[in-house]
């Protein structure tokens, strides 16, 4: 390809790929993490109500509507609340605002493969600090000194969860440096960092509604932290799109922070699905972590990650999988409903016989 015209910034980057969207034939597809129930009917009747004539003005730059409902629910003030056009959107303007450069930022070597990318693209120097050898997170190793912190909790793609006294540890080892806790994932069954916020002024916790509130499609993610912290967000937004969030994404996100039932309802059955499934794999010879996501990281001794993930495939199901060094034999398998999960428990079987 002939990168003439690129900037020298992006001459050597190696972009974020997302998982399979097909477009081809119908798959169950258990890949991407999304939620296997529909957002809430209140929902899709916020977004009705919007579709008006007011499409025509700009939406809110400041959301406000949005993180005033986001702060109720948080038990905060809307000038913690930082709402942006999805969590990676999100992810990325904090790594500009906290992160700088000469000064080394830390995450896992295995987490969300989108840190290294936001690094890179920023000039960040940073470290990936391994691992331990069965996934958990080492520690220790996140106390040193850095310039920022990254934590994906629970952690894609194992599913594992670092306690809040943990967390508590990596904040206290250095005040002057701002820790991140990723929770995509944590309504599924993690203990969330919000509670730490009043108590930690470098935290910040990053949301989004495309998991447990079914809104893949729709776009909003939020930050969490001290005022003075989400201000230096909103600094970079405003240096790069007044209006991240359209005025369908926030009637939506309003909607769905709101129907606290439904919310509740739907990942309640996403959990139950989750432990039915890991108990069905287990029988089956499967290795798979304790996950408290709406995901499962599994392994088997009798099939490599490449040939299982590419034998579901030709039966009909999409999953994730990694071309990474000490996760080549692990597949990401998002929970889909009872029946889709049975679908790829058998078809799991079907290839083990042989």
């Amino acid at each position: 390809m002939d990168k003439r015209f690129w900037s020298s910034r992006i001459q050597d980057l190696e972009p974020y790929i997302p998982g399979e969207q097909p477009k081809d034939r119908v798959f169950i597809k258990l890949n991407t993490n999304e939620n296997p129930y529909p957002p809430s009917p209140k929902v899709l009747e916020a977004i009705r109500s919007a579709a008006d004539e007011t499409l025509r003005l700009y939406p809110d730059p400041e959301a406000s509507q949005l993180r005033q409902t986001i702060a109720e629910y948080h038990g905060l003030t809307p000038e913690q609340v930082f709402c942006g056009n999805g969590s990676d959107e999100v992810l990325g303007l904090c790594f500009y605002a906290f992160f700088s450069p000469g000064r080394r930022v830390i995450f896992p070597d295995i987490t969300y493969s989108f840190y290294p990318v936001y690094a890179h693209l920023f000039q960040l120097d940073f470290e990936e600090i391994p691992l331990n050898e069965d996934f958990s997170f080492p520690v220790e190793k996140f106390l040193r000194g850095s310039g920022g912190a990254v934590v994906c909790n629970p952690n894609a793609p194992t599913g594992r969860t670092l306690p809040l006294e943990e967390i508590c540890r990596i904040l206290e080892a250095d005040p002057n440096r701002v820790v991140m806790v990723d929770e995509a994932y944590a309504d599924f069954g993690a203990r969330s960092a919000v509670e730490l916020l009043n108590r930690y002024p470098n935290l910040v916790t990053v949301h989004t509604l495309s998991k447990s509130r079914s809104l893949a499609g729709m776009r909003v993610g939020y930050a969490l932290g001290s005022p003075e912290v989400m201000a230096a967000v909103r600094c970079v937004k405003n240096s790069f799109n007044s209006y991240p969030l359209d005025r369908l994404a926030l009637a939506a996100g309003e909607a769905a922070i709101r129907d606290v039932e439904y919310f509740e309802e739907s990942r309640r059955k996403v959990i139950t699905t989750r432990e039915r499934t890991t108990a069905r794999l287990r029988e089956l010879g499967f290795f798979v972590h304790d996950s408290n996501a709406n995901f499962i990281f599994i392994t088997h001794p009798a099939v490599g990650g490449k040939e299982l993930q590419q034998s579901l495939r030709d039966r009909g199901v999409l999953v994730r999988w990694f071309d990474k060094p000490r996760i080549r034999d692990y597949l990401r398998v998002s929970i889909g409903t009872d029946q889709e999960m049975e679908a790829m428990c058998r078809a799991c079987q079907d290839i083990l016989k042989g």
